[in-house]
C-alpha cells in the first residue's frame, strides 16, 4: 500500500499517469471516494497515460465509456447502480480481459470485478472537506502553508500478486508532471 498527497488536480492526473505506465489489459481498478474527491480526475490521468482517444468524463448517466488507445480503457461509474448485475447487463464484464477496467464508486458494487485489483481511495486532504482553503503541509519535518483547495490524500492498495507488484513499482514522490 502506498499513500500520496497531491497538491492539485494536475498532480492527481500525474500520479494516475504513473500508474497507467504499469498497467496492461486485464487490470481492474476500484476507485473509492466522496463526491468531488477526484475519481474522474484520476481516470483522466490514467487515460492520458494509456494513450486513450477522446475526452474523459464521468459516465454517471450512461454507466460506461470505453476508449481505444495503447491499452483500451473501460470507465464505469457505479454511483447510480444498485448492484454489479446492472454493470454486467450493460456488457462491462466483456472488457475485463481486453481492457483496463476502472470503476468509480466501486464500493457500491462489491459483487462486480475480480478479487485481484488495484484499489484507489481518494479523499480530501483534511476532514473539513472541499470548502477549506488553507492547510499545513508537512514533509520531511518542515511545515509550509499552501493553498489546499486541490489537495487530496490518495491511497493505492494492490490486492493480489500483480496489483501488489504494481504498487511496489510506483515512485513515492514523483508524479510524472
Amino acid at each position: 500500500m502506498r499513500e500520496y498527497l497531491t497538491q492539485s488536480a494536475e498532480e492527481t492526473r500525474g500520479l494516475a499517469r504513473q500508474v497507467a505506465g504499469k498497467l496492461e489489459a486485464g487490470q481492474f481498478l476500484a476507485l473509492v471516494g466522496d463526491l468531488g474527491a477526484g475519481k474522474t480526475t484520476f481516470v483522466q490521468g490514467l487515460a492520458e497515460g494509456l494513450g486513450a482517444i477522446g475526452r474523459v468524463s464521468s459516465p454517471t448517466f450512461v454507466l460506461m465509456h470505453c476508449h481505444s488507445g495503447r491499452v483500451p480503457l473501460c470507465h464505469l461509474d457505479a454511483y447510480r447502480v444498485g448492484s454489479g448485475e446492472e454493470l454486467r447487463e450493460v456488457g462491462a464484464e466483456e472488457y475485463l480481459e481486453i481492457a483496463v477496467v476502472v470503476v468509480e464508486w466501486a464500493d457500491r458494487v462489491p459483487d462486480f470485478g475480480p478479487a485481484e485489483a488495484l484499489v484507489v481511495r481518494i479523499a480530501y486532504a483534511q476532514e473539513t472537506g472541499p470548502c477549506w482553503k488553507q492547510a499545513e503541509v508537512r514533509g520531511n519535518g518542515a511545515g509550509s502553508s499552501a493553498a489546499a483547495e486541490g489537495m487530496r490524500r490518495i491511497v493505492i492498495e494492490g490486492r493480489g500478486e500483480r496489483p501488489a507488484a504494481i504498487v511496489r513499482e510506483l515512485d513515492t514522490d514523483d508524479f510524472g508532471n
